[in-house]
């Protein structure tokens, strides 16, 4: 029996598996870019917020403005939530990376929590 053309039929069938492989490594990167573009945008956010004098609005249109900036292709659909009390500030971005393999969505989020710095005179 031959066995002319097993090659090509072994190749037909691997091919979709191997590619659907390198999809996923590259959906992979995709996803932990977003999540670093979403950490650095956290912890800018919370250094605002956190500052003397620093204010929640202040910490939304810094986080917005990075966002705007790194992650406007990888990050989809960023949400920003500020919070601020009298001792700490908390900073909280979420969203979905962008899809390379269709219909997965990995969500992305982080959340970046400090004191907030006051000023305290001579003692």
């Amino acid at each position: 029996m031959s066995e002319r053309g097993a090659a090509t039929a072994e190749m037909v069938m691997t091919f979709p598996f191997v590619m659907v492989l390198i999809l996923l490594v590259v959906q992979f990167g995709v996803w932990q870019h977003a999540v670093h573009i979403a950490e650095t945008a956290a912890a800018e956010a919370l250094a605002v917020v956190r500052a003397h004098g620093g204010s929640t609005g202040a910490g939304q249109a810094k986080a917005s403005s990075l966002l705007s900036q790194m992650g406007r292709s990888v990050l989809r659909s960023p949400q920003v939530s500020v919070s601020r009390t009298a001792d700490a500030a908390r900073v909280e971005i979420t969203g979905v990376a962008q899809a390379v393999v269709p219909f997965l969505e990995l969500p992305v989020g982080s959340v970046a929590v400090g004191p907030v710095e006051r000023f305290r005179g001579d003692q």
